[in-house]
């Protein structure tokens, strides 16, 4: 998953996003100002979005406007220092789909950030089920068949990421714009690498096969 996190206070900035990168699994983009923010919002694919209100040169609110306005549907935290009912009100009427009254405890918004995600894709149960895979994203580990699979940190993100979309098609640079922060060079074929290792580590004891490659098309989940 990628989030972005758009925050002015740049200690804050850093704690959420290493709480994300650490604690979820999460690709994390950073952005320090309204304006910028906006601007990642509206270019990147972003599974999740965390945001101030009170932001130098564009205020949380008004990006959130424009991204409704925009028909991006991405979730939306809001992180704020204000907990009064017009704040509230407003937030929400706006396209808000959650809110953090500051200061907030960094395992809470950890798990706010998951709720969000999973309800996103119509997930309802904090575990992710796929025939018989089991995902924690919790405790970012996963299981098949009762059996815990050891995965890498990045062969992880890459399964609950397919997972969230069972029976999509997802093309490999969609899987590359929602694993990596936009400091990571795309042109490369690491992505199969971990498709091919990720893919043997399911496939054991005669089971049937989950990762099926669509040539020229990409991966599905099955």
């Amino acid at each position: 998953m990628r989030v972005l996190v758009v925050e002015d206070h740049a200690g804050l900035a850093r704690n959420i996003s290493r709480s994300l990168r650490e604690s979820a699994g999460y690709a994390v983009d950073v952005s320090l100002d309204g304006q910028d923010g906006l601007f990642l919002a509206e270019s990147n694919p972003y599974d999740l979005i965390l945001l101030d209100l009170m932001l130098p040169k564009l205020d949380g609110l008004e990006v959130l406007r424009r991204l409704r306005k925009q028909a991006i549907k991405t979730p939306v935290l809001i992180l704020t220092s204000r907990d009064d009912k017009e704040t509230t009100i407003a937030l929400l009427d706006s396209g808000a789909d959650d809110y953090l009254t500051k200061p907030f405890d960094l395992g809470e918004m950890v798990a706010r950030c998951r709720a969000l995600i999973r309800r996103a894709h119509g997930i309802a149960a904090a575990l992710i089920e796929v025939e018989d895979l089991v995902i924690h994203p919790a405790e970012m580990t996963a299981t098949r068949g009762g059996r815990p699979l050891t995965l890498t940190a990045m062969e992880y993100r890459l399964l609950e990421y397919m997972a969230h979309r069972p029976r999509a098609v997802l093309s490999k640079n969609e899987l590359l714009e929602h694993l990596y922060d936009h400091n990571w060079e795309k042109f490369s074929n690491v992505l199969e690498v971990y498709i091919s290792s990720l893919r043997r580590k399911l496939n054991f004891d005669a089971t049937s096969p989950l990762i099926h490659t669509l040539k020229g098309r990409g991966y599905v989940l099955l």
